[in-house]
């Protein structure tokens, strides 16, 4: 799940700096932390009046998401002078990470595969880290802890593990069922993986990079697919319930597991999310000799992995750096006006990586169609999050506590329901230079289900907030204690954040403090990545593919391909050999 940004009260962040990572200096990369107590209260001070260096690139991108950051480290690649302009003093978004009296936290995502991956099938952000001759260390691992309302159990990845998990707390039915599935849609993950990432653009070109560069895999993987899953292949483009429907598998805790890994994915159940996108992660966790990752430096390794990229290529970024407007002249988007007055000029492209509606609120309206603005008003959102973040003893709590931990209170309302279901990692399990010795760093939250309209128009220092603060966070502090067993203390906890939709909004600069879009597969499809102002792009959870880590980072990467020659996009595919 993507979070992201500096979300809580208790670190006061340095102010803004301007800082731009200078194009051939990839020893000047910024320190991601801070070093404040918690009992400081959240700064941000307002940016300064310029972007030192010439005030003009070829293109610009708008925040720096893991999705901008794929976008503009990918078109360095390929030799175009980029800026990217973060409004934050880190870059990162939802994946970045910030420190506070030692304990290093991740603000979002922390379920992650395919690191290590390389060649056609890897994962999009695998691929674009190679492209940019970036890796990332990582801790390898294949389990996290269930508790859920029929049990609680350590489940496994992999292809026969889980079946024993299903006899154990199940049933006999749910064994046969999952089996049932599993052949079913295995079949299809060739499918689903025969196009690399890399290699998708919003053009025509796509045909040569893409249909035509890969037609004998495709055919390969058809072949091999034989006749049930070629035909069955139309489906990936339709929910995934349907194909458990066409299966007629009705097991209760089959469909609640299912609809709890759509969630996990991408926020919605298995009724919204893309059948292709289901195939792809079965693939991923249930393969022989699967593994999850989790990188040794939290989830702000990535950020750095991909900043040192743009930097290696000559890439810009400049941090403090608050897009007002969006200029478009004769028609077109021609660079961006910072908060403190200045103009950037875009000479060849302008790509936001902000939310739908956020980009809309950057744009003239007078230069929009109104069934442009009438669609992006209209387009549903998830629900916002809460979030907690502790630092504490290891000494207190259970020794054989592993890294990640799901809690789902009550099937039948739903895992989109509010406060039903929490995640939490404790990822100082796998890396623990993450919080000072002998002791947990932990991250807590509500995945994309807190409702907006419970703290609207509150005033963050009033008693109302703090009250409603306390009330929406203890569902969280149940499912810890839960998960850290009897000898945690959360009153012994030396480092104790929550976060709300409120914070969202505020530090993440999203609108109302959404997750994303709730687009609901079959009924409705993410936009692509151009819009109805020639020379601007979209990318990020706003944009196809979806929301998710490798959807973002294959967003950018269709927005900087489509940005550039077939012929060097191309010569890319051959440099990384794909």
């Amino acid at each position: 799940m993507e979070l992201g940004l500096p979300l809580f009260p208790g670190i006061k962040f340095p102010t803004p700096r301007n800082t731009v990572l200078a194009r051939s200096s990839p020893n000047n990369l910024p320190q991601f932390s801070s070093n404040a107590s918690s009992s400081t209260s959240i700064s941000v001070k307002p940016p300064t009046k310029t972007v030192p260096g010439k005030p003009e690139a070829d293109v610009v991108v708008i925040g720096s998401g893991i999705g901008g950051l794929c976008c503009a480290g990918l078109l360095a690649r390929y030799n175009q002078d980029v800026l990217v302009l973060e409004s934050h003093d880190l870059p990162g978004g939802a994946g970045h990470s910030f420190e506070i009296k030692g304990y290093k936290f991740d603000s979002g995502p922390s379920l992650f595969s395919g690191f290590q991956s390389r060649g056609p099938q890897a994962n999009p952000l695998a691929q674009v880290l190679d492209a940019l001759g970036e890796s990332i260390p990582c801790a390898k691992y294949d389990s996290w802890m269930v508790y859920i309302p029929e049990a609680e159990f350590l489940s496994r990845i992999g292809p026969t593990e889980f079946l024993k998990d299903l006899e154990k707390y199940a049933s006999q039915n749910a064994v046969q069922e999952w089996k049932k599935l599993l052949e079913a849609i295995l079949p299809l993950s060739a499918a689903a993986m025969a196009l690399p990432p890399l290699s998708i653009r919003g053009d025509l070109g796509v045909i040569s990079t893409a249909a035509a560069r890969y037609a004998p895999s495709l055919l390969k993987s058809f072949v091999e697919m034989g006749p049930q899953g070629a035909f069955g292949a139309p489906k990936l483009l339709r929910p995934f319930s349907e194909i458990m429907d066409s299966l007629e598998l009705r097991d209760p805790f089959i469909r609640n597991w299912v609809d709890l890994l759509a969630f996990l994915l991408a926020g919605v159940k298995s009724n919204g999310i893309l059948s292709a996108e289901m195939v792809y992660m079965f693939a991923e966790w249930y393969k022989p000799g699967c593994t999850l990752e989790y990188p040794l430096n939290g989830s702000g390794a990535i950020i750095d992995a991909l900043v040192r990229g743009i930097q290696k290529f000559g890439g810009r970024i400049s941090l403090g750096s608050h897009v007002e407007k969006i200029i478009v002249e004769n028609g077109k988007a021609t660079g961006v006006k910072l908060k403190g007055g200045q103009f950037i000029r875009a000479k060849m492209a302008v790509v936001s990586n902000a939310s739908m509606w956020d980009t809309l609120n950057l744009l003239p309206k007078d230069q929009l169609p109104k069934s442009y603005i009438d669609r992006v008003k209209t387009t549903p959102q998830c629900e916002s999050f809460m979030h907690l973040h502790l630092g504490f003893d290891a000494e207190d709590v259970r020794e054989d506590l592993g890294i990640h931990h799901i809690v789902v209170n009550e099937w039948e309302r739903g895992v989109d329901a509010d406060q039903n279901v929490v995640l939490i990692s404790v990822p100082s399990v796998l890396s623990p230079n993450l919080a000072p010795p002998g002791k947990h760093v932990l991250h807590a939250y509500t995945p994309g289900t807190e409702p907006f309209e419970l703290w609207e128009g509150l005033d963050r220092r009033s008693a109302e907030y703090k009250k409603l603060k306390a009330e929406r966070s203890e569902v969280m502090w149940k499912a810890v204690e839960r998960a850290l067993g009897s000898g945690f203390n959360r009153d012994k906890c030396e480092v104790k954040l929550v976060g709300t939709p409120l914070t969202h909004q505020r530090f993440l600069r999203r609108n109302r403090g959404t997750y994303g879009p709730a687009i609901q597969a079959g009924q409705g499809t993410f936009p692509g990545h151009s819009t109805p102002i020639p020379q601007l792009y979209c990318c990020g959870d706003s944009t196809f593919p979806g929301i998710g880590v490798p959807a973002v980072a294959a967003s950018g990467a269709i927005v900087a391909n489509s940005l550039v020659s077939v012929s060097q996009h191309s010569q890319l595919l051959d440099a990384i050999g794909i």
